[in-house]
């Protein structure tokens, strides 16, 4: 990609910039030829895509659809993709049913058009709605190349609302979280959770994750956490953390290299 955001700063300082640039940068990054070809052809070439081997033989349009879901690694994973999506969500065992990465749940839910006995056609709008979540995912990764943190920030105030906005009970919406990578490693961060927190049982990840929400931001209620007020509250407080643990590392190994000093000194 040709254009490359502007991030001057990291941390919450950097964060607020990009807050007040990103209507106007993610604009110019939609508009550069790479990104407006993409999109183009593919809202105009999807709709002649009737399978999934259809889909996966298409590089283009593949990586525009995987994109959209932030899989953007996996363009060159296509019997892995064209597998999820053949497989369909109805069985329990399908391989999108049994993936700790939801966002391959997702997408095999907005393909199933492309599985086996599905229509063969996309519904109104669905490609559209594609090239757009294609360009915000893209936009976040060209951020990442400059600071990994504020795309993080950017995917978890894109992705929460869609998480509280499903149609599912509070404790299925944690389970999304804790399924997508972005989300799941913003709350963490966020709430200092240490690492062996992700060698836990699901079950118990999800009740420890509610009750450490619950306790720091006063709520384990998925759409009060969605509000704008409580995601960039909960934002803020990632990427404090965040530069917390590098300040932390950075001492670590400063501690490490004087004692070393010392004892070179000493011999």
């Amino acid at each position: 990609m040709s254009f490359q955001p502007i991030i001057p700063v990291g941390g919450v300082v950097g964060w607020e910039f990009l807050k007040r640039t990103q209507v106007r940068q993610q604009e110019s990054f939609a508009r550069s030829p790479a990104v407006e070809q993409a999109t183009n052809s593919f809202i105009r070439d999807f709709g002649k895509i009737n399978t999934a081997d259809d889909l996966v033989g298409n590089r283009r349009a593949l990586s525009v659809v995987l994109g959209a879901f932030g899989l953007q690694d996996d363009l060159d994973n296509r019997a892995f993709i064209r597998k999820v999506i053949t497989d369909g969500v109805s069985d329990r065992s399908a391989l999108a049913n049994r993936l700790a990465d939801k966002r391959y749940l997702a997408l095999a839910q907005e393909m199933a058009h492309l599985a086996p006995g599905g229509t063969g056609t996309p519904a109104a709008g669905l490609a559209e709605s594609l090239a757009r979540r294609y360009q915000a995912s893209e936009f976040e990764v060209a951020v990442g190349n400059s600071d990994e943190t504020m795309r993080f920030s950017l995917a978890f105030a894109r992705k929460m609302p869609e998480i509280a906005d499903s149609l599912r009970s509070d404790t299925a919406r944690w389970y999304q979280v804790l399924g997508d990578p972005p989300t799941r490693r913003v709350m963490e961060t966020a709430l200092g959770l240490p690492k062996e927190f992700a060698a836990l049982d699901i079950d118990e990840q999800v009740k420890r994750l509610q009750s450490a929400v619950s306790k720091r931001f006063g709520t384990d209620d998925m759409r009060e956490l969605a509000a704008p007020e409580m995601v960039e509250k909960i934002t803020q407080r990632f990427l404090l953390m965040d530069q917390l643990r590098e300040t932390q590392a950075g001492m670590s190994g400063a501690a490490v290299a004087l004692t070393l000093l010392s004892n070179l000194r000493a011999g």
